[in-house]
């Protein structure tokens, strides 16, 4: 019995007693009582944290006690009682207020091995998103450089996010915001001159070896030379071919981290286009657009901003804030229910004016619109922080992080931290083959789980049989228990936007499997014959193999078959 065939028989057991206690209430008053809506949701299982409290606990009877005109334990007490007639059920008790404790019978739990096996790659998902549009916006650098270590944990929390809410139904656009409007484009292209004629880097310009790479790769595109132009000239051809260059760079860098976007959104086409205009003008249709001081303002205190927010400003130029809002609605114009952004941590002060923002076009603020906010990475090398790239010049770099460690342990490294806490990534530790490393742990579980696999094949151990009843190890009993919360870890990271749930339940997951391996043999010793118990154990084998190897794929991180 898998714990989605549980839930779904606990729901229909609470179902039918608010149907039966709804017509006992109709009949009593004469009057038709209203139905209690309640959905798989409500019937949510969970692990006991000890195991002698059984395989599954739910609260449910607490949830709905008041709404069926009983207390949670004589609730508790009637799900009981049906509840252990269910087939695959050995037992119910009932703890404390009404938690309702749930123990299966060996085959019923074991069953789940081979329902692992058989979903493959799709176990693990369902439909808790099913059908919404998500745009899922991240990474968004500058086209000025490359990409900083920052960026770096975007790009693996968010691809992972991305790969996350596909597995639970979500229909997920990838996009990067690609700020080609504004001051910091001429500087870049500033330094880019100042590179190729030999002149010091400007004082508000970039530095580093990578803008004399981008230079040079300008100027062998024209035919000519470049010193011969007028400045203006050289401004806008270094302009126009060093931001795609860069931009290049920047995309080729973010695939050979297994990140690819569905949209490059350039912010330059919402200034051509005139959305600008068109969504001041929405705007100020609803009511919330002013003029002061020669300006035009939007009234954000409304909708619990600190101050209004200037969107025009009195020399007729458009403020930062004015793309934001045009950017906004073109998203909800291409049908996005959930807009997410992911910002770094000097963002903070962002949040409310965006919010604001989003609610004077009548969305609802935190559904409609989230922000994200990434805390800083601090990487360590020798115990001393790693302050700065040569190529660069002033930051670490993804392709220092790559170089340094690989696309596996950076992504998975980045992504197993909560995202809005500050986290110091040992580069010594990410490049050693130990249990310390987490990432060499849990791949190495599941290389494992594949040499196991061989070794059974040669012995003659295939899954020509499944006997679930054998599985009555401690290990066994608890690796099942590990398997089965792969559905629930994948929603709640969905639900939370936490992708590190997923990678630090495939670490316990590893731990787990790793001492079953140790206990319970796959391949028979010497002259022993193969049995239904070698053939059981090796579809729990292969499952453990396919949890993980599902988990890190989430994670965008490779399942190696040997290491």
């Amino acid at each position: 019995m898998t714990p989605a065939e549980l839930s779904a028989s606990l729901l229909a057991i609470v179902q039918g007693i608010a149907e039966r206690r709804r017509a006992t209430a109709t009949a009593d008053d004469g009057a038709a009582a209203a139905p209690v809506e309640m959905t798989l949701a409500d019937a949510v299982l969970e692990r006991p944290r000890n195991r002698d409290h059984g395989d599954w606990a739910s609260n449910i009877a607490m949830k709905f006690a008041k709404r069926l005109g009983s207390n949670p334990r004589e609730l508790a007490t009637e799900i009981a009682g049906e509840l252990t007639e269910t087939d695959g059920v050995a037992s119910v008790d009932i703890a404390g207020p009404g938690f309702i404790n749930i123990t299966l019978e060996a085959a019923a739990a074991g069953a789940l091995a081979k329902a692992i096996v058989e979903s493959g790659g799709a176990y693990g998902n369902s439909d808790y998103y099913a059908g919404v549009t998500i745009n899922l916006e991240f990474v968004s650098a500058n086209p000025t450089g490359p990409i900083h270590i920052g960026g770096v944990r975007w790009a693996a929390v968010g691809d992972s996010l991305a790969r996350i809410f596909q597995a639970v139904g979500g229909v997920v656009t990838r996009e990067y915001y690609f700020n080609d409007h504004g001051a910091q484009i001429d500087r870049f292209a500033h330094s880019l001159i100042a590179s190729a004629l030999g002149e010091p880097t400007p004082e508000d310009g970039y530095g580093g070896v990578y803008i004399s790479e981008i230079a040079a790769r300008v100027i062998e595109t024209f035919d000519g030379d470049v010193r011969d132009l007028p400045r203006d000239e050289a401004q806008e051809l270094f302009r126009a071919v060093g931001v795609d260059f860069m931009f290049a760079d920047i995309k080729k860098s973010l695939h050979d981290f297994g990140v690819d976007f569905d949209v490059y959104f350039h912010e330059n086409s919402l200034h051509e286009s005139k959305a600008v205009e068109r969504a001041i003008a929405r705007l100020r249709e609803l009511g919330h657009v002013y003029e002061a001081d020669n300006a035009t303002w939007l009234r954000t205190t409304d909708f619990g901003d600190d101050r209004d927010r200037v969107i025009i400003k009195s020399d007729g130029e458009a403020a930062y804030i004015a793309g934001d809002l045009a950017y906004y609605l073109d998203k909800r114009e291409r049908g996005f229910e959930r807009n997410i952004i992911m910002l770094g941590a000097d963002h903070h002060g962002y949040i409310g004016r965006m919010m604001a923002m989003c609610a004077a076009f009548g969305d609802t603020p935190g559904v409609n619109l989230e922000i994200l906010i990434g805390q800083l990475v601090n990487l360590m090398r020798d115990g001393e922080p790693v302050r700065m790239s040569k190529r660069n010049g002033t930051v670490v770099s993804m392709e220092d992080l790559v170089d340094a460690v690989g696309v596996d342990a950076g992504r998975y490294s980045l992504v197993r931290f909560s995202a809005d806490s500050m986290i110091d990534i040992d580069l010594d530790l990410l490049t050693k083959r130990s249990n310390d490393n987490p990432v060499f742990y849990v791949q190495y579980a599941h290389a494992r789980t594949q040499a196991v696999a061989r070794n059974a094949s040669a012995s003659g151990v295939d899954r020509s049989a499944f006997d679930a009843s054998l599985l009555t190890h401690p290990t066994e009993a608890s690796l099942l228990g590990a398997l089965s919360e792969l559905p629930r870890v994948v929603q709640q990271a969905a639900e939370l936007r936490e992708p590190h749930r997923v990678a630090r339940y495939i670490e316990e997951v590893a731990g787990t499997y790793h001492r079953w391996y140790d206990a319970c043999r796959v391949t028979p010793l010497g002259d022993e014959e193969v049995t239904d118990l070698h053939r059981t154990r090796l579809w729990l084998n292969d499952a453990a193999g396919q949890v993980i190897r599902n988990g890190l794929g989430l994670l965008g991180v490779s399942a190696p078959d040997r290491m």
